[in-house]
């Protein structure tokens, strides 16, 4: 592999660009990411010089993704978030879902972001 340089003032600098360089990440991918970036600096720093790193947390982007729209439900079904709690108090569901989503997360977290 062949590094191309190029001259910014007195300073010659690499010039890196991605293979793929239109990889967006949403909030998963980004936390993954940054996980990466401070608890395994070699591994991020590895993945960042092989350009592996955007597609493992777009990877993990999609699979958290999908986790979330299988547990969720699942939570909602077992604590009885349905919409007749919603017609009769929107206080109480909203309550009720914000539990859900924040348990589901948590869930995600730990399966598929800290590990």
């Amino acid at each position: 592999m062949e590094l191309k340089y190029i001259k910014c003032g007195d300073y010659y600098i690499p010039d890196i660009k991605l293979a793929n360089p239109n990889i967006c990440l949403g909030k998963w991918g980004r936390m993954r990411k940054e996980y990466l970036r401070l608890a395994h600096t070699a591994l991020f720093s590895d993945m960042v010089l092989s350009e592996t790193l955007y597609e493992h947390c777009a990877e993990i982007e999609e699979t958290a993704r999908s986790r979330m729209n299988i547990i969720l439900p699942q939570l909602m079904e077992y604590y009885g978030v349905t919409e007749q709690l919603k017609a009769e108090n929107q206080l109480e569901w909203i309550r009720q879902m914000n539990a859900c989503v924040a348990q589901a997360e948590e869930t995600i977290k730990a399966e598929l972001i800290y590990n």
